[in-house]
């Protein structure tokens, strides 16, 4: 009996429960946001859940491999980085995030784009180019130094807004650029990205201008002084040392003289160029159907630093020289140099999609990096001899400090 009480009381329980759970009110679940797709700014964007922001993600991956067969199997130098590699690798990675929002004042777009890269073998292969701007350094190990480099890069990282163009980003001078080089093979490339801050005004009928106050770090090729020519070595040999040595580039200009004119003694000025003034970049454009027209123009300003005083060497006039006595070791003056360039692209469907045909034209002086043209010792360093042939050292500076007038002399 004491069972069945038991029992029939744990039934009227699981029965009073039951019907208090039916009379409990339920919650609906949250509905599912899915993601939407955004069609104003052409394909591949979707909503961004939450948001009236349009997002586009993107990227790639790429692999390039290159053989070459050496002519001996000699060291080379001391560490190792001549002769005996056959091979060459590098992969990419890139990543584009390109956002986009619509305003009341027109589209308010940031795009970024993030680059990494592995890349080992031949040390002429190695992108000196990363090195000299800080994206990455070689190896340090015995066997790896100069065949061995990994690299990140931000490429792009801009806003755009109502004209507005603030951030890095490709320099508004440039019409064609960007050729795809796994090394500096050639005499001259471009720069992909500087830093800068533009407007571009819409003309109507296809024409457009703008204004730019660019980053000139980016398109700088160092004065020439005695200094280049141990970076040069330096660099043909992949000693990084030798590649940072501008930190303390010096070069001599006379400064003392006899009683009859002659030069006596030198001095020495530092020529390393300061951040002082930005680039000024001004483009007219035309676009149609059938391609685009471009007229760019850049100024570029040519600095150098103080003179060393305290490391003269000779006499002035039968006197040693001092910081009192010396002559002709002014400041420098400020340079300024300029570039022009015209292009023209043309559409050429007819043939496959987005084929084009290019055709430009630049004239530089004093800013060699406009026309494309780098230099080895320094600037974007360059492998000239990295496919093996008879190498060279092509001194494509910007100017030259003339040592008698302490004036520079700007290249063309």
């Amino acid at each position: 009996m004491k069972t069945k009480r038991i029992l029939l009381g744990s039934v009227a329980v699981l029965g009073v429960s039951g019907a208090y759970a039916a009379d409990l009110p339920t919650k609906k679940a949250v509905p599912i946001e899915y993601v939407r797709i955004c069609t104003t700014y052409g394909a591949g964007f979707f909503y961004i859940p939450g948001t009236d922001t349009c997002l586009r993600l993107s990227g790639r991956a790429r692999f390039e491999y290159g053989v070459q067969g050496p002519y001996n199997r000699n060291p080379g130098t001391a560490t190792g980085v001549g002769s005996g590699d056959y091979s060459g690798y590098r992969g990419l990675a890139r990543i584009n995030l390109d956002a986009r929002t619509k305003t009341d004042y027109g589209t308010l777009r940031a795009f970024l784009r993030l680059e990494a890269a592995s890349r080992t073998g031949i040390p002429t292969f190695h992108s000196t180019t990363q090195i000299r701007i800080g994206n990455a350094y070689s190896g340090t190990g015995v066997d790896a130094f100069g065949r061995v480099q990994q690299y990140f890069n931000t490429d792009k990282a801009f806003v755009q807004f109502a004209g507005f163009t603030a951030g890095r980003a490709s320099s508004f001078f440039d019409f064609y650029a960007h050729d795809f080089e796994m090394i500096g093979a050639t005499a001259g490339s471009d720069a992909a990205s500087t830093n800068l801050v533009a407007y571009t005004a819409t003309l109507g009928n296809g024409f457009s201008a703008t204004l730019s106050m660019e980053d000139p770090s980016f398109r700088r090729t160092p004065i020439f002084s005695a200094q280049a020519a141990a970076v040069t070595a330096a660099a043909a040999g992949n000693s990084t040392a030798g590649i940072f040595a501008q930190t303390n580039s010096l070069t001599p200009i006379f400064v003392g003289y006899s009683a009859d004119g002659l030069p006596t003694g030198v001095g020495f000025v530092d020529l390393i160029e300061r951040n002082r003034m930005p680039d000024f970049v001004g483009v007219l454009r035309y676009d149609q159907p059938w391609g685009s027209a471009q007229i760019s123009a850049a100024v570029h300003e040519l600095n150098v630093g103080n003179a060393a005083l305290g490391t003269f060497v000779g006499t002035n006039l039968g006197a040693a020289l001092s910081n009192t006595n010396q002559r002709g070791i002014g400041r420098t003056p400020t340079e300024y140099g300029w570039a022009v360039q015209g292009g023209v692209k043309i559409n050429l469907p007819f043939i496959a999609p987005g084929d084009t045909l290019y055709l430009q034209g630049a004239y530089v002086n004093g800013a060699q990096l406009y026309a494309g043209v780098s230099a080895q010792p320094g600037s974007y360093i360059q492998a000239v001899a990295g496919i093996q042939g008879a190498g060279f050292t092509p001194f494509f500076t910007d100017a030259v400090l003339n040592p008698f007038t302490n004036k520079m002399a700007l290249s063309e």
